[in-house]
């Protein structure tokens, strides 16, 4: 994802992501999607902001899958757990997780506009809780995805860095 035209709206949703993704990586998951639905929907374009960033995360995810894929000595795999821990079939997995796979592929495949589509689709059809699962996949699809990435010293966008830099 491009950064919008304005450079102060660029660094509100970078600064917001990166918050949140500390949170999350502290385990605070309430805490990291309300970061994201509640502070960025009191704002005058709240639902685009939304979009924008979970894009945005779904993107940088995206960048992350292909460097680690790129001659990695371990290819990156897509996994859906039950809250038992138990893998599932993505197609038997919960709608909005279903949601976040579909952008998530989209995004690594280069279809951007089917990416936003399936947010368009979370954000206009869904449910407060369905559109907080979708938030928090991608949350923490891109902090594993970052420290994985740091390990192997492969490159993370830096407003990522800096938000895992402030935790421990």
């Amino acid at each position: 994802m491009r950064p919008p035209q304005d450079p102060d709206r660029w660094s509100r949703l970078t600064a917001v992501a990166g918050e949140a993704l500390a949170a999350a990586r502290a385990g605070e998951d309430a805490v990291a999607v309300d970061l994201v639905t509640g502070y960025l929907s009191g704002s005058p374009e709240g639902n685009e902001e939304i979009r924008e960033l979970v894009l945005l995360l779904f993107a940088e995810s995206s960048s992350m899958v292909s460097a680690l894929g790129s001659g990695g000595a371990t290819p990156v795999k897509m996994q859906v757990f039950d809250e038992e821990g138990n893998e599932v079939q993505i197609d038997d997995a919960d709608p909005p997780v279903r949601t976040a796979i579909r952008a998530l592929l989209a995004e690594v495949h280069g279809d951007q506009d089917a990416a936003a589509e399936q947010i368009e689709i979370a954000l206009a059809n869904g449910q407060p809780q369905e559109l907080a699962t979708v938030v928090l996949q991608a949350l923490r699809w891109t902090l594993k995805l970052a420290i994985e990435c740091e390990t192997r010293e492969l490159p993370v966008a830096p407003w990522i860095t800096a938000s895992l830099d402030d935790q421990p």
